[in-house]
């Protein structure tokens, strides 16, 4: 039996959710604030005693930046308030996509993102769908890292679709979509994508025959939509009866609502570790509040969440 009692806190821009968390879990959330100075700078601050406890920070770190560095506050304002152990729980772990050196002159933006949240002093991780799983090995605290196979899998059983086909959008998530369609005991499509720059899908290719089928797109991360919707649109043009995509972190930057809205897709369903800019009645919202309510209580109580991973 854990010594510590347990506390669920919010990062400003993820406040919507930890709500939720706190509510699935049957407790009530933390009270916390972030003042701002006139110049844009803020100081998060609890505003209950945290001594001893376990210390859950929810924040997700989608752009402005300003997510990041108000977690590390708060992570910093926790081990200065003498809490127990603080846990991050970062449902949209930012800067994922920089996680090697593939080309001259960048940097390892996830690993030092993982850096600074151990120099913060975090006693553990909690996040989803990271975009490469080798990010776990940047940390030397445990990582728990969920998947959105847990929330996605049931949701498609239920559609009642005839003749499913999950399909990777590129090469890269490959892997992630073979685990949806050994669920969903189902053969995979491939798409193959040639880009000339970041954002911007010169050619693709189809490897496999959609023809009749109801696909499903497994993705990480839809940003512009780019990818996705052109994936729709070749499946639809090779026969595919409805083309859905299942996405868990709704980025949704630039033209990816109208591209979402002209495009052959049927359906967009994505998770609400990142709040929707606006409305769409192509996107259907699946709440990630649940998964992360038991896996939370389950770390408290020291208790297996084997099945919450990938």
């Amino acid at each position: 039996m854990s010594t510590g009692f347990i506390k669920i806190f919010a990062g400003t821009e993820s406040k919507y959710l930890a709500e939720q968390i706190a509510q699935n879990a049957g407790m009530e959330l933390g009270k916390s604030c972030c003042p701002r100075f006139s110049d844009g700078e803020f100081e998060p601050c609890y505003e209950e005693t945290i001594r001893g406890s376990f210390t859950f920070i929810v924040q997700s770190t989608f752009p402005p930046a300003d997510n990041l560095l108000e977690l590390l506050f708060m992570i910093d304002a926790a081990k200065r308030a003498s809490s127990y152990k603080i846990i991050a729980v970062m449902p949209y772990f930012g800067f994922a996509r920089q996680d090697r050196k593939d080309r001259p002159r960048v940097s390892i933006g996830a690993k030092v993102v993982a850096d600074m949240l151990s120099v913060a002093g975090i006693d553990r991780l909690i996040t989803m769908d990271l975009h490469a799983d080798q990010i776990q090995g940047f940390f030397d605290v445990p990582v728990d890292h969920l998947s959105a196979v847990a929330l996605f899998v049931p949701y498609i059983q239920k559609m009642g679709l005839k003749d499913i086909m999950v399909a990777s959008p590129d090469v890269g998530g490959t892997k992630r979509a073979n685990v949806f369609a050994k669920h969903l005991k189902t053969d995979l499509v491939i798409c193959h994508k040639l880009r000339s720059k970041a954002n911007q899908v010169d050619s693709m290719t189809l490897i496999g025959d959609v023809e009749g089928k109801d696909v499903i797109i497994i993705d990480d991360i839809i940003d512009t939509a780019g990818t996705v919707t052109k994936a729709a649109d070749v499946m639809k043009a090779k026969g595919a009866r409805s083309v859905r995509a299942f996405a868990t972190h709704a980025v949704l930057s630039g033209p990816a609502y109208e591209r979402i809205e002209a495009s052959s897709l049927d359906e967009l369903l994505v998770t609400d570790s990142i709040p929707l800019a606006r409305t769409s009645s192509k996107i259907t919202v699946i709440s990630c509040a649940p998964l992360f309510a038991d896996v939370i209580q389950k770390v408290y109580e020291n208790k297996s969440i084997s099945t919450a991973f990938i």
